[in-house]
């Protein structure tokens, strides 16, 4: 059970058998170790042939991570009857010093302020049938000195805005020409982005169909619509609270000149209940799901909008949420469903930075760096894979379980080699089960044999 080599053995087309067999001895020590998950820290957790020396080895090896997560996750946890589609977020861990490659200052949303850190931004595939996000991209958020000056001089333009100054004359200025919003500048956020989805979905081809890319509400603009769409995909993000949206107007159109496309602006207090779709009260909370097809004077296409409106019955305060998709035929339940389960990208980097080291590396070049994010991200979907073995005997378990048996097994094979005579299976088996119990969450009550 659990023979983490054999479960490599996907991979081997894409590295050496020699790093394979570093990866896997890094791969046990990460999950028995306790402590910050380090160069140093793994090496005093691994056996035979895992010395310091031979850790700095494999991080400083040159790794295809792209190509090791494809095969891993067709090999592992691609379901071929399975519904997927693409989930983005960025990621920042925090980081002092000055050598570290890519150290910038990113927002951080857990702390909810500017930090000093590295940033990533992960692709993750989410399958809708298991309710899981496995990542299968990594990348590194480099930002080039003419973006840094960039946001600078936006955020010093912001602060001196006078707000006293005259106000402009309502209306379209003169002589001014209609654009296509469909031709758009990219930032280099948004092209490296499209880069990586472009490079995703042409490994994916024929292996997994992917038709939507969900994204946070920093995504929910134009420029990003129209990104996704070129990777043919369609959007799924959220708008502003306040978004002005219009209803499409569809009634009698003048004889001469424009045809008129907007109709009155939305009133989210005051929707239409002919786009109501679904009412439910629990106790004074009264929640509405609206639906229809919407226009947004920035977006070059109309939207495909959910509306989820909450009251509060008794105090009579309001609040909505306003939900997106470019494909006008997408159900809301889908909407809804698909913006939620791009929240399990979250839960990823949560257990990368709990359990896996995505907040302990201490690499400060960028080969070694590159190789320690990546690996973190990569344990997300190993402790998926082991953890659904392991549940099958102990089905409440978690990762907590899933190492604290790791560590017994350990602990166990440490010992075994002291004694002068070794004990008999019924024994051992019985010793191990009593080990790894002690630091489980749930206890370990069906008979297990060691690792």
């Amino acid at each position: 059970m659990m023979n983490i080599l054999a479960l490599l053995q996907c991979i081997q087309p894409a590295i050496s058998r020699t790093n394979m067999k570093r990866l896997s001895q890094i791969l046990i020590a990460m999950i028995a170790m306790t402590g910050r998950v380090t160069m140093l820290g793994l090496s005093r957790w691994t056996g035979k042939g895992g010395s310091y020396r031979t850790i700095q080895r494999l991080f400083n090896s040159v790794i295809p991570w792209p190509q090791v997560f494809k095969l891993f996750f067709e090999a592992h946890l691609n379901d071929a009857d399975g519904e997927y589609f693409l989930a983005g977020d960025e990621c920042v861990a925090t980081k002092s010093g000055k050598e570290t490659h890519g150290l910038d200052h990113f927002f951080s949303g857990l702390l909810n302020k500017v930090v000093k850190g590295i940033a990533i931004f992960t692709l993750a595939v989410v399958d809708v049938n298991e309710r899981r996000s496995y990542p299968l991209s990594v990348e590194q958020v480099i930002r080039s000195e003419a973006e840094k000056e960039a946001a600078k001089t936006k955020k010093k333009a912001k602060t001196k805005r006078d707000s006293h100054a005259p106000k402009k004359k309502p209306g379209r200025p003169k002589g001014s020409k209609n654009r296509n919003k469909t031709q758009v500048d990219f930032t280099p956020e948004l092209k490296r982005i499209q880069n990586m989805v472009r490079k995703q979905l042409e490994m994916l081809q024929g292996m997994v169909t992917i038709r939507y890319l969900a994204l946070d509400g920093h995504f929910g603009n134009n420029y990003a619509l129209q990104m996704v769409l070129q990777c043919s995909l369609h959007l799924i993000s959220k708008l502003r609270c306040d978004a002005a949206l219009y209803f499409r107007y569809d009634g009698p159109q003048k004889e001469k000149g424009p045809r008129r496309k907007y109709a009155q602006k939305v009133n989210y207090g005051n929707l239409p209940n002919k786009y109501l779709v679904e009412k439910s009260t629990d106790g004074d909370i009264e929640t509405r799901i609206y639906q229809t097809e919407m226009l947004h004077r920035e977006f070059a296409q109309p939207l495909n909008v959910v509306i989820i409106t909450k009251i509060n019955l008794k105090t009579g305060a309001f609040a909505n949420v306003n939900l997106f998709s470019s494909d006008l035929d997408l159900s809301w339940e889908k909407i809804i469903d698909y913006y939620s389960l791009r929240f399990q990208i979250e839960f990823n980097f949560r257990d990368a930075k709990q359990y896996w080291g995505l907040e302990d590396f201490m690499n400060t070049n960028e080969i070694p760096l590159t190789n320690a994010l990546n690996l973190s991200l990569f344990m997300v979907n190993v402790s998926q894979v082991l953890l659904r073995e392991f549940r099958r005997t102990n089905p409440d378990s978690g990762v907590l379980d899933l190492k604290a048996y790791f560590r017994a097994a350990k602990y166990l094979e440490e010992t075994i080699k002291m004694l002068p005579q070794k004990p008999e299976p019924i024994l051992l088996d019985q010793i191990f089960k009593h080990v790894a119990s002690l630091g489980c969450i749930h206890s370990v009550n069906v008979p297990i044999s060691s690792p």
